[in-house]
């Protein structure tokens, strides 16, 4: 093989490697921009998922704004007696407590610490037992009142609607623009064991004393 002929095969083999590295350069970069943007897509989507709070504290970051007013200057504790709920079409008044372990849900109905109170603006929500205080709530209609008495006042509610949905449906404590009432309670009322859903009563603010 002569000289020229050598030259030129080194210099087709160089400009091979020259031309793969630059390849291999930009894929490489590629690659990299391409990871750092996943990284930081899932930074922000962890940021956003719902994470399981400390019920033994209040916690409000479910809410979408602040009541009007200050309707309660102090927030009650877990355990806590904070009214009475009236329900004329059942002839039944009903105590209230701060929480939803079973401690508060043996005695009466539970308000979940993680929505407003009664009479703010937003989701308030109730729960209570299928068999004991809320074993007559498939009976409500839409029209009827649920009359709640706080310290911070009197607060009447008109039912708007009932469904039944999964144990596992987070529709139920999402926030509201306005003030409404939430109740919850375990369905079938007749299945035996542990039920599988939820008999959901919504009901709108109508009237503040």
């Amino acid at each position: 093989m002569s000289l020229l002929n050598k030259m030129k095969l080194s210099w087709n083999k160089h400009s091979l490697v020259k031309a793969l590295s630059l390849v291999l350069m930009v894929l490489g970069i590629g690659f990299f921009s391409w990871a750092m943007f996943n990284i930081l897509v899932q930074s922000n989507f962890s940021k956003s998922k719902f994470l399981p709070r400390d019920t033994s504290v209040p916690d409000t970051s479910l809410v979408l704004s602040s009541p009007d007013k200050i309707l309660y200057p102090r927030y009650p504790e877990q355990g806590d007696n904070i009214g009475m709920l009236s329900i004329p079409a059942l002839n039944r008044e009903i105590q209230i407590y701060q929480g939803t372990d079973d401690k508060e849900l043996k005695k009466g109905i539970g308000h979940f610490i993680q929505s407003v109170l009664p009479g703010e603006k937003d989701n308030c929500i109730f729960s209570g037992h299928r068999d004991t205080v809320f074993r007559q709530i498939g009976n409500l209609k839409i029209g009827d009142l649920l009359i709640v008495q706080t310290s911070a006042g009197t607060f009447t509610y008109e039912v708007d609607g009932t469904r039944i949905v999964h144990e596992d449906d987070k529709t139920v404590i999402v926030p509201t623009a306005n003030a409404v009432l939430t109740m919850t309670t375990c369905y079938p009322f007749s299945y035996i064991g542990y039920a599988p859903d939820r008999y959901i009563v919504s009901a709108a603010l109508v009237k503040s004393e």
